[in-house]
């Protein structure tokens, strides 16, 4: 049985976030994805608090995929470090997994 994630990430401005998500979907590394924000965040970087704006990005992949998808928003983004995590899917309607599933990897 095939698993499934949500991969989330943020970053400084919406076109950062639009052209992640577009290189992860076009490279069918993720099946979706959506854009969120602008959203108000706190932190602690570097060793110093700090607060901002920033946009979310979520996309679905499988966890087959998502090593590949996890190598292609590290070398894109804007930041050196940014956050990405991937939280495993434990249910969802079985089209939308099989939407996830035949969305994503190499293509018969």
């Amino acid at each position: 049985m095939t698993e499934y994630v949500q991969v989330s990430t943020a970053t400084p401005a919406r076109q950062d976030a639009v052209e992640l998500a577009k290189g992860a979907v076009q490279g069918r590394l993720a099946a979706g994805s959506q854009i969120i924000g602008p959203v108000g965040s706190v932190f602690w970087h570097l060793g110093e608090f700090g607060e901002g704006e920033e946009w979310r990005l979520l996309l679905t992949t499988t966890t087959e995929q998502y090593p590949q998808l996890e190598k292609y928003l590290l070398e894109n983004h804007p930041w050196d470090n940014p956050e990405v995590i991937a939280t495993q899917i434990v249910s969802g309607a079985a089209r939308c997994l099989e939407w996830i599933e035949g969305s994503v990897g190499p293509q018969s």
